[in-house]
């Protein structure tokens, strides 16, 4: 028996908190009874658990670490016909979804999977899974500028931060910078070179958490092994 959270997550329908609020909402049946109760369990192998009145069943898990080349978002499908990471799947994984994102013209490292308790640990902040991202920008970048990066930037209703920043090499026309964040807001890295003035002409993500780009050409993608999956989530 398992809690009924934690069956929804592992049919990939979403997190384990997101499937607590479709409980709490009602839009749960167990055996054709709607349950509300968060403490509620079932048995995966005879228990009938429908959501929003579909079916759900736990599904294998999978894991891709996806070089995402630039052009492509980050999305299932796209209204202005645009390519999208799923477009460089096999069609049976239409299922899986990207675990965070990239903006279109950004490229790198992107998991997908259909595990949502694995989308959460990478993606909320109080998990603090780092991500390391090179920039090429234009002109020459001070390092007064990489420590505004680390102590942090406000813009909007954000904080935009930096927990390293190394200036890679420099000359008086562009810039390479490293930069290593432990939150994934809305087009950071960008946004911080952004409030210094500074374009950026390439930006790409080379690691996630100890998992590194490494020779992946653009395009291709390949499945994670079981220690690498354990890496990035958290110890027990």
């Amino acid at each position: 028996m398992v809690r009924l959270q934690k069956f929804l997550s592992e049919a990939g329908i979403a997190s384990r908190r997101a499937s607590e609020q479709f409980i709490l909402d009602g839009r749960v049946a167990v055996n054709g009874q709607v349950v509300r109760l968060l403490g509620s369990k079932v048995d995966p192998l005879h228990d009938h658990v429908e959501v929003d009145g579909k079916r759900c069943q736990v599904k294998r898990k999978l894991y891709i670490a996806l070089h995402k080349p630039p052009g492509y978002i980050c999305s299932r499908n796209d209204e202005f016909k645009r390519q999208t990471i799923h477009d460089l799947l096999p069609r049976e994984w239409l299922e899986l979804h990207s675990v965070g994102r990239l903006d279109r013209e950004s490229e790198g490292l992107i998991f997908l999977t259909n595990d949502g308790e694995f989308s959460l640990h990478l993606t909320h902040p109080r998990y603090g899974v780092r991500k390391k991202y090179i920039a090429v920008v234009t002109g020459r970048v001070e390092g007064a500028t990489l420590k505004k990066f680390t102590a942090g930037i406000r813009h909007g209703e954000d904080l935009l931060k930096a927990e390293k920043a190394h200036l890679v090499s420099a000359n008086n026309s562009s810039s390479v910078v490293e930069l290593e964040l432990s939150e994934g807001k809305n087009r950071e890295v960008r946004r911080l070179f952004e409030t210094e003035g500074i374009v950026v002409e390439r930006l790409a993500r080379m690691q996630i958490g100890k998992i590194k780009l490494g020779e992946l050409k653009p395009g291709k993608w390949r499945t994670l092994t079981e220690a690498e999956i354990n890496s990035l989530l958290p110890k027990l």
